[in-house]
């Protein structure tokens, strides 16, 4: 999704071995099943690519600023980032993301699921959409997205951070998180 960057396609790239036996039957199976893009997915995945980097690289640096401004939030329990020193996974995130942490993060709401559903519907930049890698920046409520059963968090929301400038995206989310609590 990031490589197109329009949330328009998905495709990507198997690579392997050629004398693996596991990539051998995978290319069974694609020449079998003929799993190759079509003309226009092919076009459309070419001109995303073209804006791939600086994409991400904005991606990146707009996640970090969000994750550091929602550690400290009063109406956020907590943020789930590579960036941060926080993150379980920090250490290793650190040795092998170089250039950035990319552009996904999560934050679990204080007041439960209730406050998390409520601050994803009052949002006004963020699309509530469920993907990833575009130019437009998504938030959803993971647990109603998964369903009954899931391992989600009731309170997360997770957000996949677009183009658009940090500083306005905290500030609608910021509104957002006041509106809900006020409610």
């Amino acid at each position: 999704k990031y490589l197109n960057g329009h949330s328009d396609i998905i495709a990507g790239a198997l690579i392997g071995a050629h004398d693996d036996a596991h990539w051998a039957k995978l290319r069974t199976i694609r020449a079998q099943l003929g799993t190759i893009l079509g003309q226009t997915e092919a076009w459309l995945l070419m001109r995303g690519m073209r804006t791939l980097f600086p994409r991400v690289a904005w991606a990146c640096r707009s996640a970090q600023a969000l994750a550091e401004k929602f550690a400290a939030h009063p109406m956020v329990a907590e943020v789930l980032y590579p960036g941060l020193p926080s993150f379980a996974g920090h250490a290793v995130a650190s040795r092998q993301m170089k250039g950035g942490f990319g552009g996904m993060l999560s934050i679990r709401v204080k007041g439960g699921e209730r406050a998390a559903i409520a601050t994803a519907a009052r949002v006004e930049l963020w699309k509530r959409a469920t993907s990833l890698g575009g130019v437009e920046s998504l938030i959803e409520h993971r647990a109603s997205i998964e369903g009954a059963g899931t391992p989600c968090p009731p309170d997360l929301l997770r957000l996949s951070v677009g183009v658009e400038e940090a500083g306005d995206l905290f500030d609608d989310l910021d509104r957002a998180l006041k509106r809900a609590h006020n409610a």
